[in-house]
């Protein structure tokens, strides 16, 4: 039966995993944003595009941090309750330890469930938007925003530059740097230029100009003179499409079944190892949660015992949360280790589970 104890301590839970969730995600946000400023700046797009281009990395930064909000909110909620002498009435009541823990528990399995739709098919979906996105910008918009007197470089081993843009956008004194064939750099001179959108993105219309290539097997010094010419400044998006997704952006279904002809065997590991990780690591939002329970259950009211537990459960998630990363680059080596990734991540939710269970079976015992 849910008391009304319950709903007031996950009450409280639940709003503090929420603000602090927030908080913590708006800071990384904003650390992590300033690598794109520059791009919006340098392109002149406008804030909305900032937004939504940083905006599709915030499920990322959910599913990374939600083990360890659930862990500090859970943490100071029953610290607080016990320097309030709030668990001591609880007890006093007749609750068990097993009894209190029920919001803590609970909201681990909300955190829980919440991490594996994250890991399973938000965030790499969101990943995959974010890198299309980008692309977009980079390749696409960046080419339409070309500055008079800069060399721009466009995706694709391109590079512009453009002596002067008049009212009519008629681009003059244009200088195309086409390394896209390996062993091959051509140079474009044209007199005139205006850019036009193509199928895969923005093309180059050029008038009286000249193609300078040397030649690899002779060595000599190809002209080509022309009246008007076309030049695709864009990365075909094509390529990009064919090409195999980032581990970060694949899916389950292609983290398990990867394609032989297009993914090396170093890579199919590290598929396999992130696969079986996406799978496992929600269960730390439960070991987390149990660590910070028995740090504060199972202390002695006495102010030096509540923060000498304190500070042993915090100094023990930051040590599995280092046990953690290096167990997942071993086992994106060595896929025979990838069962370590579930002991790492449940293991310690069982072990305190254990200490809480055999706590309470005692309590029984001295009462009995």
């Amino acid at each position: 039966m849910i008391s009304r104890l319950d709903r007031y301590v996950f009450g409280q839970l639940a709003l503090g995993l929420a603000v602090t969730t927030a908080g913590l995600v708006a800071l990384i946000w904003l650390t992590q944003s300033l690598r794109f400023i520059q791009l919006i700046v340098q392109r002149g797009l406008s804030p909305f595009v900032f937004v939504h281009l940083t905006g599709l990395l915030l499920p990322s930064f959910v599913a990374v941090i939600l083990p360890i909000t659930c862990f500090i909110v859970t943490l100071f909620v029953y610290a607080r309750l016990t320097t309030d002498r709030e668990l001591t009435v609880m007890r006093a009541a007749g609750m068990s330890d097993a009894a209190i823990a029920r919001p803590a528990l609970g909201i681990a399995v909300v955190g829980m469930v919440l991490c594996w739709i994250l890991n399973v098919w938000l965030v790499p979906a969101s990943l995959h938007q974010f890198s299309k996105f980008e692309f977009e910008i980079r390749n696409k918009v960046a080419a339409f925003l070309l500055e008079p007197g800069v060399f721009t470089p466009i995706p694709g081993h391109i590079t512009v530059y453009i002596q002067s843009r008049d009212k009519a956008d008629v681009l003059h004194g244009i200088l195309i740097e086409d390394s896209r064939q390996p062993g091959q750099p051509a140079t474009i001179l044209a007199r005139t230029g205006r850019l036009v959108a193509g199928p895969n993105g923005p093309e180059v219309l050029l008038k009286d100009g000249s193609r300078e290539q040397i030649d690899p097997k002779t060595g000599r010094l190809n002209v080509l003179s022309f009246k008007r010419n076309l030049i695709d400044l864009a990365q075909s998006s094509t390529a990009t499409d064919d090409a195999a997704p980032k581990t970060s952006e694949a899916t389950i279904w292609q983290l398990f079944h990867p394609n032989p002809a297009r993914i090396p065997p170093a890579t199919r590991r590290k598929w396999h190892a992130e696969a079986w990780r996406r799978l496992f690591t929600p269960f730390e939002v439960m070991s987390y949660v149990m660590v910070a329970l028995i740090a504060v259950l199972r202390s002695p009211f006495r102010r030096q015992s509540s923060i000498a537990g304190l500070a042993a459960a915090v100094f023990g998630v930051m040590a599995l949360v280092a046990l953690g990363i290096g167990v997942d680059s071993l086992a994106a080596r060595q896929n025979g280790l990838i069962p370590l990734i579930l002991v790492v991540s449940a293991g310690p939710g069982l072990v305190c589970g254990m200490m809480l269970v055999r706590g309470v079976y005692r309590r029984r015992m001295v009462a009995a």
